[in-house]
């Protein structure tokens, strides 16, 4: 049966349990053999039974690639074609390949001023919608090998790539399915084998993959073979994570936020429906560090975010249980802006103090109930009496503090559970609410007026499930004495 393993299924038809490249790709394909027929129908009858017996969203658990990806928290998306050259956001595929040379090229100046802002991963535009590549591609000479930059023997990828592991960075490609140069796009056969072969190239040549982007912009009317571009990519990298909108349902792995403000405008649960099917697809947060640019452009500096819009957006994203994916664009030199590479360490630098002194670890007794939500370390967690669908977890301090921002983790490993919370603090005759919330998922920032106390408690009103807390954290972020 093409290697389709049944013992995946379970009696909820658990999309974790399945990889792309097995079954949903059999479904959606266009172009099915005789015996893909069969199993289609057969999934279709799984489907089938599965809507009789019901979903729901407790049901669902992450992969663990997955749950790795979302202990990244913050990566960086990289821009650098033709358009850095023109002062273009968006090439049209006619630009000269000899445009193209960033004779100062350093990626290592970029992964250093990105590992300061705390990023752990890199995904880099391998291919924009004007179709020039940034490796030197069999498949076309619209690349790097047809540019002045070294003689057209230089390769981009390859050297972000190696950057990216030498300073302990995880590596990702972003390669356009829109291609605004290539003649075979008109056929969507012979353009589908064209980007196939390109993405076979980067899937076996750079290492693993943490992420491949598969953006949807542009393609009007195009249709794609979606199945057998994740089959490929599975093929050589089984572990990558595909980001793609929600309407590439069953292809992705992370899923769009929605826009490109970097904030995640809503309570944030993992798992998402999608015409009655349930999925677990965390939330990739993206947004340029220039405002509405992602490629550079000259004289650009007053468009750079500042430190506060950026602790913002990551408390909004990071903070709301997703992924924050920050655009940064290297100049015609092939060097990160002066003004770009400082904001990105002055924002690492407000994060790390901002979240660097924790007030419950080390301040508690040992040996208490909840130790390991207490302990600073997120690969413990502290686990509620089974079948608990209330629970608190409390922090007696020996002498009152002062706080104004609360940090939570829920152990996400078999679920996202928690449904109601409350953080209070006990004035000497009752517990007071100071704020609450439903979602937690992987973390969650809340931020509230100063309070002072000597007696704080999380209280797990609602679960779904079994309850499970990786950390409860305290701040005082204003810095109040």
């Amino acid at each position: 049966m093409n290697n389709f393993a049944f013992s995946r299924l379970s009696p909820q038809f658990n999309r974790a349990h399945f990889s792309d490249a097995t079954l949903f790709p059999m479904i959606a394909t266009k172009t099915l053999t005789r015996q893909s027929i069969r199993f289609s129908k057969i999934i279709t009858l799984f489907l089938f039974t599965a809507s009789l017996f019901g979903q729901n969203f407790a049901d669902l658990k992450p992969t663990p690639q997955q749950t790795q990806w979302q202990d990244l928290e913050f990566g960086v998306i990289v821009h650098l074609g033709t358009n850095t050259f023109l002062d273009r956001e968006w090439g049209d595929g006619t630009a000269d390949p000899q445009l193209f040379n960033p004779a100062q090229f350093d990626p290592e100046q970029w992964i250093r001023a990105i590992k300061a802002s705390g990023a752990k991963y890199v995904v880099l535009v391998a291919k924009h919608h004007d179709g020039f590549c940034l490796w030197p591609t069999e498949q076309t000479a619209y690349s790097v090998k047809s540019s002045s930059w070294k003689e057209g023997k230089g390769d981009i990828v390859r050297e972000v790539s190696d950057a990216a592991h030498k300073f302990g960075l995880k590596f990702g490609v972003y390669l356009s399915p829109w291609d605004r140069h290539e003649p075979r796009y008109a056929n969507s056969a012979d353009y589908d084998k064209f980007y196939v072969a390109q993405l076979s190239e980067l899937a076996q040549n750079y290492g693993q993959l943490a992420e491949f982007w598969l953006d949807g912009a542009g393609s009007a009317g195009h249709v794609y073979n979606f199945p057998r571009f994740i089959e490929e990519l599975r093929t050589y990298q089984p572990n990558t994570l595909v980001f793609a909108d929600t309407g590439l349902f069953e292809y992705g792995d992370i899923r769009w936020v929605g826009n490109e403000d970097g904030k995640i405008p809503y309570e944030n649960w993992n798992v998402i429906d999608r015409h009655g099917y349930l999925r677990w697809r965390p939330v990739e947060s993206y947004t340029p560090l220039h405002k509405a640019h992602w490629f550079w452009h000259p004289n650009d500096e007053q468009t750079l975010k500042s430190v506060d819009e950026l602790v913002s957006t990551y408390e909004q994203t990071v903070g709301r249980g997703g992924q924050l994916m920050l655009g940064i664009a290297p100049d015609r030199r092939g060097l990160l802006p002066d003004a770009d590479a400082r904001r990105l360490e002055e924002f690492g630098v407000a994060i790390r103090q901002r979240y660097g002194r924790n007030l419950v670890h080390k301040r508690v007794r040992t040996n208490n109930p909840w130790e390991a939500a207490l302990d600073g370390d997120a690969d413990t967690f502290w686990e509620a009496p089974h079948d608990a669908r209330h629970a608190t977890i409390e922090v007696s301090f020996a002498a009152p503090q002062t706080f104004d921002h609360a940090l939570n983790m829920e152990w996400l490993n078999e679920g996202q559970y928690i449904q109601h919370y409350r953080i209070e603090a006990w004035d000497g005759k009752r517990w007071n609410s100071i704020i609450e919330g439903q979602a937690i998922g992987h973390k969650k920032i809340d931020s509230f007026p100063a309070v002072t106390a000597s007696r704080v408690r999380l209280n797990i009103l609602a679960a779904s499930g079994e309850i499970r807390i990786r950390e409860f954290q305290l701040y005082d972020v204003a810095g109040h004495h």
